[in-house]
């Protein structure tokens, strides 16, 4: 059963996460073969002060 956790800064809209959703769902049945009903995904919305790139916490780029 594949799990797939997407962690990202900021948020999305619902929309745009049932996009992702159904577009990976699609990938690991076409790819994997794993049938859409095993496919689960969990969205990690974090805010920009929880991010750091190079040192620097993105809310301060």
């Amino acid at each position: 059963m594949p799990y797939v956790n997407i962690r990202i800064a900021g948020t999305l809209s619902r929309e745009q996460k049932r996009q992702i959703a159904a577009e990976i769902t699609d990938t690991l049945e076409r790819v994997a073969l794993k049938p859409k009903s095993y496919t689960y995904i969990a969205f990690d919305e974090l805010p920009y002060e929880n991010w750091a790139i190079a040192g620097q916490l993105l809310d301060e780029s």
